[in-house]
């Protein structure tokens, strides 16, 4: 067997010939290649601009590290963009640049009538920020005190607005005595009656601007009670006011809204559910009345013994006819301001530590 193995051996290894055949090993080559090739292809679907380079030689090293961190860096810059999209998608909008005021704006005189309570400083801050929006406005604030408080006339200088302050005490006779309802005696009547007064060239201004608008200014006078809400577009809608403007007003007379119907551009009725037969069934937050006007209409001002829920037509009677109204916030069928109560606050505990010599300490306004 060892002699027979011998000539064997030698003839298979003439020539040092493998002894498979090479065929099969080709066909194995070409397989390999062509998995290669297809590989290169996804990575060049996927990963464009990767640096594409000739497949491996079996035995040959690899050197993958360059490709590879080319396609981490592109991997990073294509999440880096993500993020960027992301966080401008969440960012809210620029607020658009408040315009200049033209010296032509007419301005809207705000009257406010406030009288000493708890909440009275915090009324008037929400009040004073909200009217701070507004260009070309002029706040005039009217106690119904005997004389200026330290804690309005403070409010006042720190408030940045253009002002008047204004003071008149509410005749006696006509102060609403402890635990009667708003309704007895309306509330504001003395105090909107000075303002008007001031803007007529009367004085008695205590602080503030004291010389009243001269002859021939165009402007336009809203009487915003401290407690409710408006909104800045309110201002805009009144300010070009030729003789009585008019809009609703949410939250009143037991309503959702209370306020003029308006049929081609005209106020033809109103929607109300008490009294509607009034001269003007409005509230006192859903009118303006142009400056020109009121100045040309001296003796127009606020009754004191106007039945319940007719002061305002005291005032507008003498102004203008109901036809000749001027609807505003798209023909009032938007409700720009609100009436608006803060609620009493319970002094229940205050009143028993005072009692017992432990009250909050006074000198720290509230």
């Amino acid at each position: 067997a060892g002699g027979g193995a011998g000539p064997v051996g030698r003839r298979r290894g003439l020539g040092r010939e493998p002894l498979v055949p090479s065929r099969p090993r080709l066909l194995g080559r070409g397989r390999r290649r062509g998995h290669e090739a297809e590989a290169e292809e996804r990575v060049s679907r996927l990963l464009p601009g990767v640096d594409r380079r000739p497949p491996l030689r079996a035995g040959q090293p690899c050197d993958c590290l360059p490709p590879l961190r080319a396609a981490a860096e592109q991997l990073r810059q294509k999440d880096l963009r993500i993020s960027q999209l992301q966080a401008e998608l969440r960012r809210p909008p620029p607020a658009p640049a408040q315009p200049p005021e033209p010296e032509a704006l007419p301005t809207i005189y705000v009257v406010t009538p406030t009288y000493a309570r708890l909440v009275q400083k915090a009324e008037l801050v929400r009040l004073s920020q909200t009217l701070s929006l507004v260009p070309r406005l002029h706040w005039l604030l009217v106690e119904d005190a005997e004389s200026p408080t330290p804690l309005v006339s403070g409010l006042l200088a720190a408030s940045g607005l253009l002002f008047t302050h204004l003071v008149v005490l509410t005749p006696k006779a006509q102060r609403l005595r402890e635990g009667e309802p708003g309704w007895v005696h309306p509330r504001g009547v003395e105090q909107r009656n000075k303002a008007l007064d001031w803007l007529r060239g009367r004085g008695g201004a205590v602080g503030g601007e004291k010389d009243p608008p001269p002859p021939g200014t165009q402007g336009v006078v809203y009487f915003a009670d401290d407690d409710n809400t408006y909104s800045r577009e309110l201002f805009e809608e009144m300010r070009w006011t030729r003789g009585v403007s008019v809009w609703p007003v949410g939250l009143v007379g037991g309503l959702r809204f209370e306020g003029p119907q308006v049929q081609d551009g005209r106020v033809v009725g109103f929607h109300t559910a008490w009294e509607p037969n009034r001269p003007f069934p409005v509230d006192m937050a859903g009118f303006a009345v142009a400056l020109p006007l009121l100045l040309a209409k001296p003796n127009a001002q606020f009754d004191s013994t106007a039945p319940r829920g007719h002061l305002e037509s005291s005032l507008l009677s003498h102004l203008v006819d109901p036809k000749d109204l001027e609807p505003r916030a798209a023909n009032c069928t938007r409700v720009l301001v609100w009436h608006t109560r803060t609620e009493k606050p319970k002094m229940k505990q205050e009143e028993q530590l005072q009692r017992q010599g432990r009250g909050s300490d006074p000198a720290i306004e509230v």
